[in-house]
């Protein structure tokens, strides 16, 4: 049967693909890896580090995930295949519409580890700390920060993460004027890298009685949670701690207990803000993450500056650089200024559509460093 032929065809070709992702993900090493830590982890003595255990079995349970993605979908293609064979000799209906569903759903996995193996940052297994700021223009800026947030929080819902709010400051007549968030779930960082920079607006403004077009600007930063990091020492003295009561119109988003708390770091000049429990300490302890993450990212900076001043690169400006453009008029469309991935369906993108940006993204990242 033609049909049967194509569905060989197509089993041959999501083979290669897997056989191309084993060589990207370098299955061999990764198991040798595996089973040096493995081993390391059954000698006598392991557990008296505990801090270098805990480290250890997270890599071993990522190494172990990335492999048994692999080999269950190398099993699985090598099944289907089975099953096409015998459908050759024997056709059977029934069978033939469950092995049209199951490769369908094997293209569809496949192409999920395509992704998963594109992450090899060392935090992009880690939460992720959202922080959004209006660019100038006022009420129309701190709208499109309200429009990105729902952006963000529809993404993360389709996605399979949750988002919790930390920080939220409302407009002066509409939108937000600062807003800090936690995309909890495992590679949030991994998937939101790429957000960092500024997205551009071009719209008719619902604010501007002439019907004019306006374009707005909004800065997002993404960092990942860092829980504990040896690397980086910060001395109590070097901290300036506030507490008080949120203010403003914000309804459930403010917390109307003198529980916020701001933490500055003198010498950074480093300002992080939480007030989205009702404890004092517990926000103190959310604040002091997020100041962690931001100087383990100041660090990384400096020294990938270093690293490329050695090597002669031009630097880019990542911080307040356009990296995204959302036109709803005269035509709709958007596009990375990165990677030129667009698409025309904005209002999709809106409500969440960002998988094929962030793909993008990361193969854009992995033929940087190729």
């Amino acid at each position: 049967m033609i049909e049967l032929e194509e569905n060989k065809r197509l089993l041959d070709e999501l083979n290669q693909k897997l056989l191309n992702i084993k060589d990207t993900m370098k299955i061999d090493s990764l198991s040798k890896e595996l089973k040096s830590l493995e081993e390391e982890s059954s000698q006598d003595g392991f557990w008296q580090d505990i801090e270098h255990s805990n480290k250890v079995f997270s890599k071993i349970k990522t190494l172990q995930k990335k492999i048994s993605s692999f080999n269950d979908l190398k099993s699985e293609i090598e099944n289907l295949i089975d099953i096409n064979d015998l459908l050759e000799e024997e056709f059977n209906d029934e069978l033939f519409k469950e092995l049209n569903k199951k490769i369908c759903d094997l293209r569809d996995n496949i192409d999920k580890l395509e992704i998963f193996v594109l992450f090899t940052g060392k935090y992009d297994t880690n939460n992720a700390i959202v922080t959004m700021h209006p660019g100038a223009g006022g009420t129309e800026s701190q709208d499109w920060v309200e429009m990105l947030y729902r952006m963000y929080g529809k993404w993360a819902s389709s996605n399979g993460f949750s988002i919790k709010e930390l920080y939220y400051l409302d407009g002066d007549e509409a939108g937000i004027k600062s807003v800090s968030f936690l995309v909890t779930g495992e590679y949030a960082y991994g998937y939101l890298k790429g957000e960092s920079g500024v997205h551009r607006l071009v719209r008719i403004s619902p604010f501007d009685s002439g019907g004019r077009r306006h374009t707005s600007f909004a800065s997002v930063e993404v960092l990942p949670e860092i829980e504990n990091d040896n690397e980086i020492e910060i001395n109590s003295d070097d901290l300036r701690i506030d507490t008080y009561r949120a203010s403003g119109a914000g309804g459930q988003h403010i917390n109307k207990t003198d529980s916020a708390v701001r933490i500055t770091h003198i010498p950074t000049n480093i300002v992080v803000t939480c007030q989205s429990e009702r404890s004092q300490t517990m926000n103190k302890e959310t604040a002091m993450k997020m100041l962690i993450s931001k100087l383990t990212d100041l660090k990384e900076k400096e020294e990938e500056e270093k690293r490329n001043k050695l090597k002669g690169l031009q630097m880019d400006i990542a911080w307040g650089s356009q990296i995204r453009s959302y036109v709803f008029c005269p035509y709709t469309m958007v596009k990375d200024h990165r990677t030129n991935y667009e698409v025309g369906n904005v209002q999709g993108v809106m409500d969440g559509d960002l998988n094929g940006f962030i793909e993008a993204y990361l193969k854009y990242l992995i033929s940087k460093k190729l």
